[in-house]
């Protein structure tokens, strides 16, 4: 990869770690259901100036139901539900796992011995911030949080189908189209007067929170992610996810007072030790296709 697009690829990273402390606060004050739909509603906002790229609608839809609707609710159910932030994003993350294995049953895309030599560095790193968070959660909060990777994971493939188009107004109307049913679920759940009593009463706070998740985390972010994934083998840009979970638990530390020792600490040693082997090495293997 080039060292500009590393760049970019480092401040996704960082963007997405700071955005599950965002995510935290704003649940203080909105239900899961809410706070997701705030957040593609404002990142919908370019909808009013972009016209829909150029995209069929069962591919639109199928990569905002994944990447972006299943992901994030999911995500918001299980931090609501009492999973630890820093927790969260490690397990969130383990997407670069299920990325790289679907890429190689779907695109026969193999990681070189050096990328799998990498990820098996950083994977025992993520394993080792796990040993630290403790128990604190229930198993159906972990069930639910592990669509978020799963989910992630097929979105990042999708989106590769969508060729020769324009990451900005794509990901734009992928917000959109996550927003409305997001609405319509919010609405049947929630009740339309609790709904709008939310929304009356939002804190300075909660509104900075749903103001960077939508802006930032979701619009700017994934625009830039997915240019990268469009220009690079998912084998190479996926990997720096993992860095999510340094920021992600650094953040949680300062602002939720999350601790950890030794070990947390040499995970994420291990971890960004795991993303330069991946870095540096070669392109991916592809398979030859068996007529």
């Amino acid at each position: 990869m080039k060292p500009y697009d590393v760049c970019l690829a480092v401040a996704v990273a960082v963007i997405w770690g700071l955005g599950f402390v965002a995510s935290r606060l704003a649940l203080d004050e909105f239900s899961p259901e809410l706070m997701t739909t705030l957040r593609f509603a404002i990142a919908a906002v370019p909808c009013l100036f972009v016209r829909k790229p150029k995209v069929s609608w069962p591919l639109l839809i199928a990569i905002s139901f994944t990447l972006f609707l299943g992901q994030f609710l999911a995500q918001a159910y299980g931090i609501a539900l009492g999973v630890p932030v820093g927790l969260s994003s490690v397990i969130v993350q383990s997407q670069a796992l299920f990325t790289i294995g679907f890429a190689a049953i779907a695109f026969r895309e193999l990681p070189t011995p050096s990328q799998a030599l990498g990820i098996g560095v950083a994977t025992a790193g993520l394993l080792m911030i796990c040993g630290t968070v403790g128990y604190d959660f229930s198993v159906g909060a972990f069930a639910v949080l592990m669509i978020c990777p799963v989910s992630f994971a097929i979105g990042n493939l999708l989106l590769r189908r969508a060729q020769h188009v324009r990451m900005f107004d794509l990901f734009a109307w992928l917000c959109l189209t996550a927003a409305i049913p997001l609405l319509a679920l919010t609405l049947l759940t929630n009740g339309p007067q609790p709904t709008w009593h939310a929304l009356s009463h939002i804190s300075l706070t909660g509104l900075v929170c749903v103001l960077a998740l939508g802006g930032i985390s979701t619009s700017v972010a994934y625009w830039l992610w997915g240019r990268l994934l469009r220009d690079y083998s998912a084998a190479q840009v996926v990997p720096f996810g993992l860095l999510v979970p340094f920021v992600g638990s650094a953040a949680s530390s300062v602002v939720f007072g999350e601790t950890f020792g030794p070990l947390r600490l040499a995970g994420m040693a291990t971890v960004v030790g795991g993303i330069a082997i991946m870095v540096l090495s070669k392109r991916p293997q592809v398979l030859p296709k068996i007529a």
